[in-house]
């Protein structure tokens, strides 16, 4: 290279030009070539173009559309390109010596001017292995400490409409805990992973095609994998592997109603007649196909003939009439179709979780290949996962960590992970429009602005072993697919598992109850920074407290709004009742069910029999709506949708909770003006949840006679 691209190259040749460029656009070519870009640059969006009117080189960048006649400068951040601030240059001064567990956080002042990277610590323990951890006491938390201004940087993105509030800080206190056993994710994992359940999902539909002739229920799946892992054992954060009883009581009662035929909605006479006349068919001709007993045959036979001919003598009958008598036939066709059904259906559930543990072993097998050095040939024994689970305590200990004090009361903190990430491979990550796109090994998942710029702030706040982002792509990437298999891959599946409470209702809920925290959310759709998730692995970075069924606060007031999964529920219900049995703290649950009476659920009849029941509003059907749990892609527009059925809201509190966080009526009335719905959702789009019915829809009562209910499946 000739000295005058040496000297061109130099830190003073690059000020040189910065400060010519200001005055304005050199007259005259350099002399010598241009300078390549390197890759860093070329990954901020950067490329290098022939300008013919002046006949020299220019820099041109896709995100910002950008142009510059010398080569940028590694130290301007600009946040469209770059919008991680992985090239900016690093602050000078003090704030340069800080640790990482400090440099990575900011102040609630400084949060307010959103994502300025000023080293700041928080003002309430985050972990109990920061620098300046302290016990719980009934103090307010303290200020932030004052810090050197930080330098000044261009401004972020700024999403349009926000729908969280990060500057909330937690009430929730607990006991200091061990860093969780589940291992670190991983983008080879994690597309082994999504390969593998979507493979059990076919399997699954091919097993209700080829034994019951039916397609499986709508999110059948998605439920069971929920009721699943409240029972579940194993270490897969998807996979079941270690249930009891093996066959779920989630599936086979999905699938068993949808035999002999899927009973669905109808709104008119015409199609409950057509209903009807299924219905007795294929009950008729699954007996006579089954190995059926002499007299279920006879029982089922006879009411089928019998409906058919009615339906065949009487043309006046109105929908109520059709609907009666499809009911009358189920009650008396109902006991021995199942008798007959119960063991292909067990035999389904069966199959899918023999399944489910086989991929399993296969995941968790490839998955400590990848942390060990040099990988192992073998399936390791369970004696042998022991072990290396302890090395992986051990290597966390010795990195630096102190060891939790179990009788020590802190404010609660995100969830660590025993062992150590190794290395991550590299996640390319480009803009379209306003969405994030991240792509690995082909594999692209997707994310709107909005909440990329959320995950990243939320990253900042909850992760401790990345303080230049170097692993953060790969961990969005992980957490989007994990999000992604978990729900399943057609449009608009499972987003109903993940809606969540309107913007207004949080914030009556802090305002009036003192709520700081999410029993059930996600990275994704959390209004808070404290939360409780289904998978502490991937979502722990982001602040997840991990899953609520082991989380025990001493003190705090919480919002639970489930997944509306039977299973799920009744044991939320029950881990509710043991917490507030044994705080004498403050302590507070405002929950969130659906109010399904026909039958009752159990879990709503627990809670309304309990002990620590203050008081239970409920909202009426299609006058509430959710917020859509796909938020982090849908349109603005989707944000919200009606609810078709009514919500039962219940203040579970001890005591002390019930005095610091009474349901008073003005309380309450501001809660039950903030869920009125917004002009926004007057007309409901496409969405998760079903749509709002027009004027003239039929009454809840009559909507219930439609069919049989499936308590899951209405999940808002």
């Amino acid at each position: 290279m000739s000295s005058e691209s040496q000297a061109q190259a130099s830190p003073k040749g690059e000020a040189a030009r910065s400060s010519a460029a200001s005055r304005g656009p050199p007259l005259s070519p350099p002399a010598a070539k241009a300078p390549e870009l390197t890759d860093e640059l070329i990954q901020g969006g950067w490329s290098k173009c022939w300008s013919r009117r002046e006949n020299r080189p220019y820099y041109f960048n896709r995100f910002t559309n950008q142009s510059l006649w010398e080569v940028p400068v590694l130290g301007q951040h600009d946040v469209i390109s770059d919008p991680l601030g992985l090239n900016a240059a690093p602050a000078e001064g003090a704030d340069a010596n800080l640790g990482n567990g400090q440099r990575k956080r900011r102040s609630s002042e400084e949060q307010a001017n959103s994502l300025k990277r000023a080293k700041a610590e928080p003002s309430t323990p985050i972990s109990p292995g920061a620098p300046g951890a302290k016990p719980w006491s009934d103090d307010k938390q303290g200020a932030a400490p004052a810090q050197a201004a930080p330098s000044p940087a261009p401004a972020p993105y700024r999403p349009a409409v926000v729908y969280w509030d990060l500057e909330i800080q937690t009430n929730a206190v607990i006991r200091e805990r061990l860093p969780a056993e589940q291992l670190p994710p991983h983008p080879e994992i994690e597309l082994q992973r999504a390969q593998l359940v979507t493979k059990l999902r076919q399997h699954y539909h091919e097993l209700c095609h080829q034994r019951e002739g039916i397609d499986p229920p709508r999110e059948s799946f998605n439920r069971w994998l929920l009721e699943r892992k409240v029972t579940d054992q194993g270490r897969d954060p998807v996979l079941p592997s270690e249930c009891r009883p093996v066959i779920s009581p989630s599936m086979f009662r999905e699938v068993m109603n949808d035999i002999p035929i899927r009973l669905s909605r109808i709104k008119y006479k015409e199609d409950a007649r057509k209903l009807l006349f299924k219905y007795a068919e294929a009950a008729k001709k699954m007996m006579d196909s089954r190995n059926a007993s002499p007299e279920s045959r006879k029982v089922v036979k006879w009411n089928a003939e019998d409906t058919m001919s009615w339906l065949r003598r009487d043309h006046s009958a109105s929908k109520e009439d059709y609907m009666d008598r499809l009911e009358h036939l189920r009650q008396q066709c109902g006991p021995h179709v199942t008798a007959v059904a119960k063991d292909s259906v067990e035999g389904i559930c069966s199959k899918i979780y023999q399944l489910s543990c086989e991929y399993s072993r296969r995941l968790r097998h490839t998955h400590l290949g990848l942390l060990q050095d040099p990988p192992t040939a073998e399936t390791p024994t369970a004696a042998a996962q022991a072990q290396e689970d302890e090395a992986g305590t051990t290597t966390a200990a010795a990195a630096g960590e102190s060891s939790p004090n179990p009788s020590r009361l802190v404010y609660c903190y995100p969830l660590r992970l025993a062992r150590s990430t190794p290395p991550l491979p590299r996640v390319e990550l480009h803009f379209e429009n306003d969405v994030a796109c991240l792509r690995f090994k082909g594999e692209m998942v997707k994310v709107n602005r909005g909440h990329f710029s959320k995950l990243e702030l939320l990253y900042r706040y909850g992760c401790i072993d990345d303080s230049r982002f170097d692993k953060f792509l790969s961990r969005v990437w992980c957490l989007l697919k994990r999000y992604q298999v978990m729900f399943g891959g057609t449009a608009n599946e499972g987003a109903g598992l993940q809606g969540a409470l309107p913007v207004p209702v949080f914030e009556a809920l802090n305002r009036h109850f003192g709520v700081s925290f999410e029993c059930f959310a996600s990275p994704l759709n959390c209004y808070f920074k404290q939360f409780c998730s289904a998978f502490p692995d991937t979502d722990c970075y982001f602040g997840s407290r991990g899953p609520f069924l082991s989380f025990r606060p001493v003190s705090g007031s919480f919002e639970a709004n489930p997944p509306f999964c039977e299973e799920l529920m009744d044991a939320m219900v029950a881990h509710f009742e043991d917490l507030l049995e044994q705080s004498s703290e403050p302590l507070s649950f405002v929950v969130f069910v659906p109010e399904w009476r026909e039958p009752v659920t159990p879990a709503l009849a627990r809670m309304e029999a309990s002990r620590f029941l203050r008081h239970q509003m409920s909202v009426p059907a299609y006058e509430h709506e959710y917020r859509s749990g796909s938020q982090h892609l849908c349109k603005r527009e989707e944000m919200y949708y009606r609810a078709v059925h009514g919500t039962a809201v219940l203040f579970l509190q001890n005591a002390a909770g019930w005095a610091k966080w009474a349901p008073t009526p003005e309380r309450l009335s501001e809660l039950a003006a903030s869920y009125r719905p917004s002009r926004a959702a007057a007309q409901p789009p496409a969405s998760p949840g079903p749509a709002q019915p027009p004027a003239d829809a039929p009454s809840e009562a009559t909507v219930r006679e439609d069919g049989p209910r499936d308590k899951t499946k209405e999940r808002p």
